[in-house]
């Protein structure tokens, strides 16, 4: 959703050799739609939104920044999947490789 104005459900996959983040298109697909590179990010708990007022959000928001610079925003279906989320993508952004 960071580059589009629109937010499409994805299915992500966290892998830790090599430290990535890869998205699918929930409907199926072998293949990844893109992949975010983890090693070196910053992931933290998104509570407000700049223009978040265009969307029904029900906030669960965190951001992936990379290494590069690139800015990420994502949105899980809970609270508790946020916070699952962000702790298992710090673990591997310090450990993967």
């Amino acid at each position: 959703g960071h580059r589009r104005k629109n937010w499409k459900v994805r299915k992500f996959v966290l892998r830790e050799d090599p430290a990535y983040l890869h998205y699918y298109d929930p409907a199926g697909g072998e293949d990844p739609l893109g992949a975010i590179r983890l090693r070196g990010c910053v992931v933290t708990a998104v509570e407000d939104m700049p223009d978040s007022k265009k969307y029904d959000m029900d906030n669960n928001l965190f951001e992936v920044i990379t290494a590069d610079e690139i800015h990420y925003y994502l949105q899980a279906a809970s609270s508790a999947e946020r916070t699952e989320w962000i702790k298992a993508i710090q673990t591997v952004a310090r450990m993967g490789k």
